[in-house]
């Protein structure tokens, strides 16, 4: 019997990425590759005058290209169902319609892990070293990025709307933290390693990076509840 259901969630995961990305789906975690291949490129071309640093690892070099997919996977989640007019299919599946979106957003957990593990690899081989830290960091810019996309979008019954209001969230996110260069406590990109290269007091910093780090396990969770209490309502969204 477990074994039968396991094989059944198995299945659904499948049919989840295959939605989400298409029958090629796990092909899509290469493509955050082009981003280091990009940067580094321009580094051996002379374009980029200076060589990165461990500060530079967790945005520049992983958090961006994986934040960006996570706007693009997010924004399938819910209201792709919508786009592709299978809506209504979704609310007939047994155990309920969130049976779906849990699925999806599980494999786009997945396909994140996936792909930070390859940009992680290329920064490490090709720019520089970095603390662990740095990649629990630009996790959670992804997730955080994944579930708003997730959320506006099905608030707005359409991919693109919704990608379109994230992608403006996230360039004020960066015009605000100056791509970086000021470290705000409620910005999901927070990266603690900038301060104490400045050399500010470790314990200060730990205790803001404790607070960032819960903070936005909290938001992450509220912003599904949120998209999930959207994606119920199904006189809003048919």
């Amino acid at each position: 019997m477990r074994a039968q259901r396991l094989k059944d969630e198995i299945r659904l995961l499948r049919l989840s990425a295959r939605l989400l990305m298409g029958k090629r789906f796990w092909l899509v975690p290469l493509f955050t590759i082009l981003w280091p291949t990009a940067l580094w490129l321009f580094l051996l071309w002379g374009w980029t005058e200076n060589a990165y640093v461990p500060t530079d690892a967790q945005t520049g070099l992983i958090g961006t290209p994986l934040t960006v997919l996570g706007i693009f996977l997010g924004g399938k989640v819910i209201a792709g169902e919508i786009d592709k007019r299978t809506l209504e299919i979704a609310y007939t599946v047994p155990g309920g319609a969130h049976r779906i979106w849990i699925s999806k957003l599980i494999v786009c957990v997945l396909t994140l892990a996936v792909a930070e593990a390859l940009l992680a690899g290329a920064a490490y081989a090709f720019f520089t070293d970095y603390p662990l830290g740095a990649l629990y960091g630009a996790m959670q810019s992804a997730l955080f990025y994944l579930v708003l996309s997730m959320s506006l979008a099905a608030l707005f019954k359409s991919e693109a709307s919704g990608g379109l209001v994230v992608i403006v969230v996230l360039l004020l996110n960066w015009l605000f933290t100056g791509f970086g260069a000021n470290q705000i406590r409620i910005s999901p990109f927070w990266n603690p390693a900038v301060l104490l290269g400045r050399g500010r007091d470790p314990a200060d910093v730990l205790a803001w990076t404790v607070q960032n780090r819960i903070g936005f396990l909290f938001a992450i969770a509220a912003v599904i509840a949120m998209g999930f209490t959207r994606a119920e309502r199904r006189e809003k969204l048919l």
